[in-house]
């Protein structure tokens, strides 16, 4: 991040940003294709809207965890804006992850989690 922010700075992620920066873990993506991301693998649980994505997005450039690269060539709609994750983004996320991962870890251990 622009001011070297900690990641216990900045965390706990919003579910929308979490999920944003899930999205972009694997390569850049356009908007419609982190809202589609989203719910493809959260089974339907999570639907993110353009308001709530872009908002997002917005931020997230501002605090250097995502960036917005060149399209494709074979992209043929000039209006999509591709993204792709900074350092610090994947950074970012990997910490949220492992937060998350001691989470369930105390949640199992203390035999609360279903089967």
């Amino acid at each position: 991040m622009t001011d070297n922010k900690r990641p216990g700075d900045i965390l706990p992620l919003t579910p929308a940003v979490f999920h944003i920066l899930l999205a972009l873990a694997q390569s850049p993506k356009h908007g419609y294709a982190i809202m589609q991301d989203v719910e493809t693998v959260s089974n339907g649980q999570v639907t993110m809207g353009p308001g709530t994505l872009y908002g997002s997005i917005k931020r997230m450039v501002q605090s250097d965890l995502i960036e917005e690269v060149p399209a494709p060539p074979d992209e043929d709609d000039p209006r999509r804006r591709y993204y792709q994750l900074t350092a610090e983004g994947r950074h970012i996320l990997r910490a949220e992850a492992d937060r998350l991962a001691s989470l369930v870890n105390i949640a199992a251990n203390r035999r609360v989690l279903g089967s």
